[in-house]
């Protein structure tokens, strides 16, 4: 890895906008990355000003002119190829993210894979970009739809997921014929530029037109104007409710297009009769993954009273077990936090719950020694709590795990439900009555549903996203390639007459 952080260092420390084939000197603030692992700084690049995002949104638009009219397999070639070049660069790639995102290694690598994954299912999707034959209620006349590229998709991604979120959208869009602009979390920067000198190397193989591909390394201001701009119709952002709200007024306001992912405070229930031992190890990885930092990990446990004790105990006893270190050693389990602020929300969250009632049968801590120099090493902890205490309504991006009681699955599931968030949820039963109605219409009310598996993790070939403040957005998977395109019905008249719809009849 060092290798590659060191051409990163090379190729990145003066630019903070580049647009696919070559980088685009900037004037903006300077921008460190420092690792949550030991504190290093790794490098620092420039942050794009106002005469970069110009030149990025101006270029953007004047690729989509020609990106557009490439037929639609010719574009899933082109990512087809960026698979390939992702396979080649797997290892050193995930362990950046590892390291600059403070992630596991193989949590690390498993997001590079998302990548592989999405750049296979685009390529099989652009020969898939279908419509509908609609029957015309007027003889001698043919109906149907079709999709058109939309135009500059703009994503703005976290730092949790610093390289697939945006892969998601970026493969889909392209095969879809749009050109994209991307603004990374400026916490993690350098995982964004190594994506963008891979896919530089592809898109100059494959004359494609500068500009397809376009990174802004920038803060909240950036982000705001690509919200605010309406040459960018669409904007696909993934981050915390408050910011979700923010880009959906600003995009609102000029009739644009939004895909929000926002945030999610995600609940498994576990039945009497579930298996145990699958109850324990997903409640476990959704809570701690990623130090509590994806959108769909393990806020709550909603645990039926007559196996309440037995499960509690068996929590505790895997909790005891957790390994907490340097996240590029795979014995760990747990890594950092991505920084100290993230550290000091964990504790205002820890000191709120016990201001509320709650007690605490794993503490938490901020871990200190050389091994944690960082600062950004904490305790997952456990607390028992009341279903209605106002933290537990809250997200916070941090391993604290809140459970519960309850009674009967109504109760459970009205539990779940009554949260603002509406990401990933699960039951953990082996009474397929009590699965049956978690997913019915009168059971879970979130974007994603599981039975006997946990919150976290999604696969490629869904639909992903959630209700209510996680914002209602799609991507990935399924057909959630239509909200990077524009719809359009088309009627063709073959007949030698006119006849209007509806009957109606126009004498001159």
């Amino acid at each position: 890895m060092s290798n590659f952080i060191e051409k990163l260092r090379i190729r990145s420390v003066n630019q903070g906008v580049c647009t696919g084939q070559y980088y685009i000197g900037s004037s903006g603030a300077i921008q460190p990355s420092y690792s949550p692992v030991d504190g290093a700084l790794i490098a620092s690049v420039y942050m794009a000003d106002d005469d970069g995002f110009e030149t990025v949104v101006r270029k953007a638009g004047e690729a989509f002119l020609e990106w557009r009219s490439w037929p639609a397999p010719k574009r899933g070639e082109v990512v087809r190829q960026i698979g390939n070049k992702l396979r080649e660069y797997k290892a050193p790639l995930g362990k950046l993210v590892s390291y600059e995102m403070g992630k596991s290694l193989q949590e690390g690598m498993g997001e590079v894979q998302e990548m592989i994954d999405i750049c296979d299912f685009a390529v099989g999707l652009s020969r898939q970009l279908y419509g509908l034959t609609i029957q015309s209620e007027r003889p001698g006349h043919r109906m149907y739809e079709q999709w058109h590229p939309i135009g500059i998709t703009g994503i703005i991604s976290a730092f949790n997921f610093p390289v697939a979120v945006w892969s998601w959208n970026a493969m889909l869009s392209w095969v879809c014929g749009n050109t994209c602009i991307w603004k990374p979390s400026e916490k993690t920067p350098l995982c964004a530029i190594a994506c963008q000198n891979l896919i530089a190397d592809v898109f100059a193989q494959n004359n494609v037109p500068e500009g397809v591909s376009c990174l802004l390394i920038g803060d909240k201001y950036i982000g705001e104007k690509m919200a605010a701009d309406t040459r960018i119709p669409l904007i696909s952002a993934t981050g915390s409710t408050r910011m979700g709200k923010s880009v959906a007024t600003a995009v609102a306001s000029r009739l644009g297009k939004s895909i929000l992912e926002l945030g999610g405070n995600n609940a498994v229930i576990i039945s009497k009769d579930a298996d145990m031992d699958i109850a324990v190890l997903g409640s476990v990885f959704g809570a701690v993954g990623t130090a509590g930092q994806r959108c769909t990990s393990t806020r709550r446990l909603i645990i039926h009273e007559a196996v309440y004790e037995t499960f509690k105990n068996k929590l505790v006893s895997a909790y005891r077990q957790l390994k907490i270190g340097d996240p590029l050693n795979g014995e760990n389990h747990v890594g950092p936090l991505i920084d100290t602020d993230a550290v000091n929300n964990y504790l205002e969250a820890i000191a709120t719950c016990k201001q509320q009632g709650g007690n605490f049968i794993v503490e938490g801590a901020v871990l200190e020694g050389s091994a944690y120099k960082s600062g950004c090493y904490v305790q997952p902890c456990i607390a028992e709590v009341l279903p209605h205490y106002a933290i537990v309504h809250h997200e916070t991006f941090a391993p604290i795990l809140y459970i519960m009681k309850y009674k009967t699955m109504e109760e459970a599931i009205a539990i779940q439900n009554s949260v603002p968030q509406g990401l990933s949820s699960a039951v953990m039963t082996l009474n397929l009555r009590e699965a049956e109605l978690f997913l019915s219409g009168a059971g879970s009310d979130c974007g994603i549903a599981n039975v006997n598996i946990g919150t976290s993790g999604a696969e490629i070939g869904g639909a992903f996203g959630g209700e209510k403040e996680t914002g209602g957005g799609r991507e990935s998977g399924s057909d959630a390639w239509k909200s990077y395109m524009r719809r359009q019905t088309n009627t063709i008249n073959w007949s030698t007459q006119l006849p209007l719809a509806q009957g109606i009849v126009f004498n001159i």
